[in-house]
């Protein structure tokens, strides 16, 4: 079997997350590693055992290289993305696809134009329990859906110390708790119940108005361990916390909560679909288990197990019931999907993964958000 040779740009958090998930699917080969400087790049490819260590203009002409995954900063992805398309190659980009909505619009344009596979790594809709909870909606377990409640909640940024790229809009854009992990609780909500959002009405809090900046370098998620001379104080902008109420395309409603100061909650997305028929329950801290709720029947616990799943939810399992599955095994399970359609050499007609175009709805619903909360109104998508 001939390998399929990528390339990953960007070794933050994410980028060594996608090459641990790719090395484990057989036709792949993590063949190239791109960093902002040569030394960098040398120092990051020896240390996860990559073969080639390139500046990003250089892969683009490397010829062997047949797929890119764009995993820097977020005001880089467009601009990245464009030129690998430009460049001939097949394109996985982390969310958000660009900072801005005219950005997006321009690469899903060109997606569509090349041919070439394209996706964003919306990974969590790739736990088994969501696809679950997807197919038994899709075969009627829930009915009519009246309401929908979600949340994502972390503490990654609780204390005024902590410090991180995605505080500054001219990097990560005009919102960061919503455009950071809200946009996976959206984009996993419309995926799941197949509703559209209509409307929103935003209301932002930032907690911290100051943070105080580490004047060296610092790892996303690792301890921090540095005096009081090693700081600046620097104003922020963007908000800690945000409440979103939803309007859907059926007529009904549902909110979102989305926090990055709640003491405790590490990478915490609860989920709560009320339907006519039955209410499920998930939450990504406790990924192998669904709660379904019932009014004249007992209540329902199911537990990961492939012969209790439907076939779509079984395909994302790898281990019999019993054997947990985690956040490493979403981004495995994603880049199988977009890899057979790279051995086939062209976007499918109806991908079963997130696209560019799934990347420009959830930047789209982002920004009506953001209008929302500086109008304080209720803001058509």
């Amino acid at each position: 079997m001939e390998r399929i040779k990528v390339a990953v740009v960007g070794t933050g958090f994410i980028g060594p997350a996608h090459i641990e998930a790719l090395r484990r699917l057989p036709n792949i080969e993590v063949a190239a590693l791109c960093e902002v400087s040569e030394e960098l790049a040398k120092e990051k490819a020896a240390l996860l055992g990559i073969p080639k260590a390139l500046l990003f203009e250089d892969m683009l002409k490397d010829k062997s290289i047949q797929a890119v995954h764009i995993c820097t900063p977020n005001f880089l992805h467009y601009a990245q993305s464009k030129a690998v398309l430009e460049s001939g190659k097949h394109v996985v980009c982390e969310k958000p696809l660009a900072t801005k909505i005219l950005e997006a619009e321009e690469l899903v344009k060109l997606a569509d134009s090349s041919g070439l596979v394209n996706a964003v790594h919306f990974n969590l809709r790739y736990y088994p329990m969501v696809r679950q909870m997807k197919t038994l909606r899709e075969n009627g377990e829930l009915g009519d859906i009246y309401s929908i409640m979600g949340s994502y909640l972390q503490d990654w940024l609780y204390l005024k110390t902590d410090y991180n790229w995605r505080l500054e809009p001219d990097k990560s854009g005009d919102s960061r708790a919503i455009a950071d992990i809200g946009s996976h609780l959206l984009d996993l909500t419309e995926y799941v119940t197949g509703l559209k959002i209509t409307e929103v009405m935003a209301d932002f809090s930032t907690v911290h108005k100051t943070r105080l900046k580490p004047l060296r370098p610092v790892e996303t998620y690792t301890g921090k361990m540095l005096k009081e001379s090693d700081y600046k104080e620097v104003e922020i902008n963007t908000e800690d916390h945000a409440t979103v109420m939803l309007r859907f395309d059926n007529g009904h409603k549902g909110s979102a909560t989305v926090s990055q100061v709640n003491a405790g909650r590490k990478n915490r997305l609860n989920i709560e679909i009320a339907g006519s028929k039955s209410n499920f329950e998930w939450c990504s801290e406790k990924p192998n288990e669904l709660w379904i709720g019932k009014r004249e029947t007992p209540n329902q616990h199911l537990l990961k197990d492939p012969s209790l799943f439907t076939p779509e939810a079984a395909g994302l399992i790898s281990f019999p019931g019993g054997h947990n599955e985690g956040f490493p095994d979403t981004s495995k399970q994603m880049f199988k999907e977009v890899y057979a359609a790279i051995a086939e050499g062209k976007q499918p007609e109806k991908p079963t993964f997130p696209t560019f175009a799934d990347g420009y709805r959830e930047l789209l619903i982002c920004e009506r958000i953001i209008e929302s909360h500086k109008k304080q109104a209720w803001v058509k998508i």
